[in-house]
């Protein structure tokens, strides 16, 4: 319709509406062209997650999930129900499919923590029992070393020799008894390995140093009689408790704490026995690795989700660093800048759970960028905060300005400028806005001062107004000579509320409209008093005129002299007594009461008659069936003299029959009321059709 409606007016006169419908045609294609972009926009949205949610997992698979997520988010709320539903199916596939990475990825490597964890303990307990060898060893070494040293020396007497090889067993046995003091059996019994080591080669030991020695096995045998009595117990214990962590409700972190600890008593309670029961070893270490496997299915869901952050780090890094590449430094849009640092740092400490020597570089790639951006940032700040000091400035100066209305227009310019200024620091842009707006206020309060007599006199202008609107209201309710009397004061009201002077901007055309709406009221009450009185005039006309026809019938009649008499004073009497009459009318009356009249009341009766059907033809209503032969009669009569006279028509007024009323004949008073009740119908249904 539009095109069709733009053919028709196009070359036509009427070039305004040819531009509305112009615009409007071209409102509905843009509206359409953005219809058929949206849903262009939604169905690619549609497919991109559709085929991802087909795809295999890869490096970059929850990354580009969030991209898509966040695509079709901005065109979600224009899909329709079917779309959406489809949607959340594939973005629940792709998270389905997220998750079984991350299952099998965090069961592999609670494989491989286990396996490890196994493997050092292995490693921690053969490492213990060399370390054990080997200090025995070194003990045998050292003594042996001593004994050589002794033989390489100038040869000793025989007593000699037996000395220092008693010397050297005593050194050891003093050692012996400083590992038991230790609690260390197995070192203790190192040692007692190298005295009889010595012993094979050495005299027959005197008998203090024999007791000694006895002495010594009797303490190396006591402490490991005591280790294996207290150890044993606690191995059981400890293997008790390893087994209750398997399946315990705790969390990881506290469950790998509590593991670690029960290995570590485990291992000082290997230190010194002596001995190493495999089987316990071993039924220990099985409830370790049951223990933490919820810990390494933990820990790998931990490092999957390090390995994420990275990735999605990267994504951050890539994003902010092309913004900084493609942003457009000659004209740059700093609301642009300061959410794409606030956004991209909320993001990037979202993601802050990464391995730090992984993330390093990539964290000092993304602080480099992040810096440069916030330079370019805070010397901007810096540019605006100097404009915004000078409009202060400049505010400041305006209130010692006489001339308060230009001051005025000169703060609403500074307001206006304060607005294009661009971004400042948040703390910074408060303070410098109380300091301006303080100034400001200041001008305006300093004008509300000057205008403060201004605005009393707009108030008393309007209330003086009111009080006039009140005044033509109250004289639009009165009637009669009240009425009258009041309406006289009208030009006067007039000529006071156009000298009132200005009113309120606001309220002036109200109050003019008010006024002019009371002038309105009081002369349609005057032309309703005058219209009262009109009637009137004639209702007091007919009444005469009754008193008139009795006065004039009793002569006719012939009735004594002083009935007639009193019927000429009750008619002279009546007429006297009103006030108005309509234009003739008192003539007429006057003219009817000198005048005895036709004595032919038949013939009198017929006039009235004649004058009812002239009055019912002018006023167009239906004449009583027993008159249609008389106002047939007549208008036959006036055809035939129009026809005379070119057509002309009878322009005799209702008024006019009124005055002939008047002067007609006298007839009975039962003949009288009928007649005049219709004669004055046709009256009333004319004036009702005015």
């Amino acid at each position: 319709m539009l095109r069709q409606l733009i053919r028709d007016l196009r070359g036509g006169n009427d070039k305004g509406v040819y531009k509305v419908l112009t615009t409007r045609r071209d409102a509905q294609l843009e509206q359409a062209r953005k219809l058929e972009q949206s849903r262009a926009d939604i169905e690619a949205a549609s497919k991109a997650l559709e085929r991802h949610s087909q795809g295999a997992y890869d490096a970059a698979y929850g990354s580009e999930l969030d991209y898509l997520e966040r695509r079709w988010q901005a065109v979600a709320a224009q899909a329709d129900a079917e779309q959406r539903d489809q949607a959340r199916q594939w973005i629940e596939r792709s998270r389905q499919t997220i998750a079984e990475h991350e299952r099998q990825l965090a069961a592999e490597t609670a494989r491989q923590q286990a396996a490890a964890l196994a493997a050092a303990e292995a490693q921690r307990q053969r490492e213990q029992e060399a370390q054990a060898e080997a200090a025995a060893a070194a003990e045998q070494d050292r003594a042996h070393e001593e004994q050589q040293r002794t033989q390489a020396a100038e040869q000793p007497s025989g007593q000699q020799a037996e000395q220092q090889a008693a010397r050297q067993i005593g050194e050891l046995i003093k050692k012996a008894h400083a590992a038991l003091s230790d609690g260390s059996s197995l070192r203790a019994a190192g040692v007692r390995k190298s005295i009889e080591d010595k012993l094979a080669k050495a005299p027959p030991l005197p008998a203090s140093l024999a007791s000694q020695l006895q002495q010594l096995d009797r303490q190396i045998a006591e402490l490991q009689d005591w280790k294996r009595f207290s150890v044993a117990p606690k191995r059981a214990e400890l293997i008790e408790e390893m087994e209750s962590l398997v399946g315990a409700e705790l969390e990881p972190l506290a469950l790998a704490d509590q593991i670690k600890s029960l290995q570590e008593q485990w291992r000082s309670l290997s230190k010194g026995t002596g001995e190493n029961l495999e089987a316990d070893w071993q039924r220990f270490h099985e409830a370790a690795q049951k223990a933490y496997q919820p810990c390494s299915e933990y820990f790998a869901a931990q490092a999957l989700v390090r390995q994420e952050n990275l990735q999605r780090r990267d994504a951050v890094l890539a994003q902010l660093t092309a913004f900084e590449a493609g942003h457009d430094w000659e004209r740059p849009d700093w609301r642009a800048v300061i959410k794409t640092l606030r956004e991209t740092k909320q993001e990037w400490h979202q993601h802050s759970a990464v391995d730090r020597k992984a993330g390093k570089q990539q964290h000092e790639a993304f602080t480099a960028v992040s810096k440069r951006l916030q330079a370019r940032l805070d010397a901007e700040y810096a540019r605006n905060v100097k404009q915004k000091e000078s409009l202060i400035e400049r505010a400041q100066a305006l209130l010692a300005s006489d001339d308060s209305r230009r001051a005025i227009e000169a703060i609403k310019d500074l307001q206006q400028q304060w607005k294009t200024v661009g971004p400042v620091p948040r703390e910074a842009d408060q303070r410098l806005w109380e300091a301006f707006r303080q100034h400001c206020d200041g001008v305006f309060q300093k004008r509300q001062q000057e205008s403060a007599s201004y605005t009393a006199g707009l108030e008393n202008n309007k209330a003086q107004a009111i009080a006039l609107c009140e005044q033509l209201e109250q004289i639009a309710a009165l009637e009669g000579p009240e009425l009258q009397e009041r309406a006289a004061g009208l030009g006067e009201l007039r000529t006071a509320f156009e000298g009132l002077g200005e009113l309120p901007r606001a309220e002036t055309r109200e109050l003019q409209r008010r006024f002019e709406k009371g002038l309105e009221r009081c002369d349609a009450a005057l032309a309703r008093q005058r219209g009262r009185e009109a009637e009137g005039s004639w209702t007091h006309l007919f009444e005469a005129a009754n008193h008139v026809r009795a006065y004039r019938l009793a002569v006719v009649q012939k009735l004594d002299a002083e009935r007639i008499d009193a019927l000429k004073e009750a008619a002279e009497s009546y007429i006297g007594s009103v006030k108005r009459w309509p234009k003739g009318g008192l003539q007429a009356l006057k003219q009817a009461l000198a005048s005895e009249g036709s004595s032919d009341l038949a013939a009198n009766e017929t006039a009235l008659k004649m004058l009812c059907i002239r009055a019912e033809i002018l006023s167009d209503v239906p004449t009583p069936a027993e008159d249609q032969s008389l106002r047939r009669e007549y208008q036959l009569q006036r055809l035939v003299q129009n026809m005379g006279q070119g057509g002309a028509a009878d322009e005799t007024s209702l008024d006019s029959l009124a005055m002939e009323w008047v002067t007609a004949g006298p007839v009975d008073e039962a003949v009288y009321q009928p007649l005049v009740q219709r004669f004055r119908g046709c009256r009333e249904r004319s004036s009702r059709g005015a």
